[in-house]
């Protein structure tokens, strides 16, 4: 099964997948790939431009690999903010949609003290675009955490 957790930075999707995920599971995170192919003491967040460009490349990679042989496993997939393209490829492939969204206030405050200032501008935009998904009457994933 395809799981993709969803929610704004800083929300705790990591966590929630560590809470949830198996061993023998796939776990597909930018954040994790990326520090899996930098050096060591790279941060854990707030990454150089060519290295996320390097990391996206191998997500894609990963999600395509995995997405093959979700007879045989259960993949998690990180995915903060998917277009409707996404949404469409997850929902042919069956996936279990959740959303970690402790709330506007708490992800504030982990970004100031976590991430990078620019981290404030994807939490809004991901606020702005779940206000107008139930405007639309478009039907919402379930709530974690």
């Amino acid at each position: 099964m395809l799981i993709v957790v969803t929610g704004p930075p800083a929300a705790g999707k990591s966590s929630w997948i560590e809470a949830h995920a198996k061993p023998e599971d796939i776990v597909i995170d930018l954040d994790r790939i990326t520090v899996a192919l930098t050096g060591p003491g790279a941060p854990h967040w707030n990454h150089d431009p060519l290295q996320q460009r390097v990391a996206q490349r191998a997500r894609y990679a990963a999600i395509d690999e995995a997405t093959q042989h979700l007879d045989k496993l259960d993949v998690y997939l990180i995915h903060t903010m998917p277009s409707p393209k996404a949404m469409a490829k997850y929902k042919r492939l069956k996936a279990r949609i959740v959303v970690v969204d402790p709330g506007r206030d708490i992800v504030t405050q982990r970004i100031a003290a976590m991430r990078s200032p620019e981290m404030e501008r994807v939490a809004t935009r991901w606020y702005n675009a779940r206000r107008s998904q139930r405007s639309a009457g478009m039907p919402q994933a379930s709530r974690a955490w």
